[in-house]
């Protein structure tokens, strides 16, 4: 009898933990999108929107769905390169000033898109949604203002490495140019909920980097920090060891995600120069 009672509560608490999994990758899963996306954090509309000394002109631009975007034109006087810039995942452009500052000393001209949901842009983000703006950000640039595609760099940052990813595997891009990528949301929830097997299969928008990459031969530049705080270096160096070559890195020290430019802006601009006439050494074999 001792032994029956036993194996009945063993089998009480197995279904109790089998219970207890199974809500909780529910919970996850109906929560998903708040997990993801962060445009409130600090504030939707904190931030500068003037910033000194970068010569901001707003552009709204109108997705293949129709939702109205916010996206910054920073234009610079001789620039040879555009980059289309994609933000992380928390805030808005306005706290990526200093990012965009940086690259138009390039100099290079940059249109700092603003995703749906975030900042002044309508709607609510979605991947799907994403990779709408991003599309209208380039329809825009190689349309409207007539530049050429293979001067454009498609730029990201963190979220914005699958965006600008898939944008590089759709369109005819000069280069692309990664902070902070990651292999997919599956890889990442994988290491932060590591104690839930089978989180990956929960997760619905996956932002497949590393799919995006394997259709992209244009030259690839993968920034990223050696003790990032949220994407652990190993996702990167898998990040770069799934892309096509010609691929180039840069390894900067510190605890940054975001802001590598910021903490190593002399060794960041050498290497983007040199990844830049490496893109104009591909463009003239072409």
């Amino acid at each position: 009898m001792q032994s029956k009672r036993i194996a009945a509560r063993l089998v009480n608490f197995l279904f109790v933990l089998l219970v207890g999994y199974v809500v909780a990758l529910g919970v996850l899963r109906l929560f998903e999108s708040h997990l993801i996306y962060f445009p409130n954090d600090p504030g939707r509309l904190d931030g500068d929107w003037h910033p000194s000394g970068l010569p901001v002109e707003d552009l709204w631009l109108r997705a293949s769905d129709g939702v109205k975007l916010h996206a910054w034109w920073i234009p610079a006087d001789g620039a040879t390169f555009t980059f289309v810039a994609f933000h992380g995942n928390a805030g808005n452009i306005s706290h990526r000033a200093d990012v965009y500052r940086f690259l138009r000393e390039t100099p290079a001209n940059v249109l700092a898109v603003e995703y749906r949901g975030y900042g002044r842009s309508d709607g609510a983000p979605s991947e799907a949604g994403l990779y709408r703006d991003a599309d209208a950000a380039y329809q825009y640039l190689v349309r409207t203002r007539g530049i050429a595609p293979r001067t454009v760099i498609s730029f990201g940052q963190s979220l914005g490495t699958a965006v600008a990813s898939h944008l590089a595997a759709n369109s005819e891009v000069g280069g692309v140019v990664l902070e902070a990528p990651f292999p997919s949301i599956s890889a990442v929830a994988r290491r932060v909920f590591w104690f839930l097997p089978g989180v990956q299969f929960v997760v619905a928008g996956q932002f497949p980097t590393s799919r995006h990459l394997a259709r992209i031969n244009a030259p690839l530049l993968l920034a990223h920090c050696e003790q990032d705080p949220v994407i652990p270096p190993p996702l990167e160096e898998q990040v770069y060891e799934e892309a096509n070559p010609p691929k180039y890195v840069l390894r900067v020290e510190g605890p940054c995600h975001e802001e590598a430019s910021l903490f190593a802006p002399t060794r960041y601009r050498a290497s983007l120069h040199s990844f830049l006439a490496a893109v104009s050494s591909t463009e003239s074999h072409n």
